[in-house]
């Protein structure tokens, strides 16, 4: 199958929008690594604080929000007890899960990074939100295309 010039407009939008999305990541790699974190620890407490209503905050649900093996979230979530951002304390209704919890030091950490990103994405939605616009509209008129 020959690809089409929508084909290739899809291709350009998609590569345009994960530029955007990898410039925001790397302001955010730096801006953790700035404030004293790496990266992931950044992630973590984003995570363990962003959690839905009424969801346990274990181990097995850091390790899927990032997307990594549950022995890596461990010691991701040891390191960051370590420095002081994370408490980890057994559940009393079942002992097997480790909850985490922010400290107040992990708080006021995710609370300044959490502003300088708001910040940030301020500035960057309009050109994200216009590549991700573009890329539904190709995608719109990709589907009634015959293979």
């Amino acid at each position: 199958m020959k690809p089409t010039s929508s084909d290739k407009q899809l291709t350009v939008a998609l590569a345009a929008f994960r530029a955007d999305l990898r410039r925001f990541l790397h302001y955010s790699e730096l801006a953790a690594e700035k404030a004293g974190l790496l990266p992931q620890q950044h992630q973590l407490l984003l995570q363990v604080a962003g959690v839905p209503p009424d969801t346990l905050v274990t181990v097995a649900y850091i390790a899927e929000r990032l997307q990594l093996q549950h022995n890596s979230a461990v010691e991701l979530c040891k390191r960051c007890e370590a420095a002081g951002f994370l408490v980890r304390d057994k559940l009393k209704e079942n002992r097997r899960y480790v909850i985490l919890q922010l400290t107040p030091s992990g708080k006021k950490m995710l609370g300044r990074l959490s502003r300088d990103h708001a910040r940030e994405l301020r500035l960057w939605a309009p050109e994200m939100i216009a590549s991700l616009n573009k890329i539904i509209l190709l995608d719109g008129e990709s589907e009634g295309e015959i293979e």
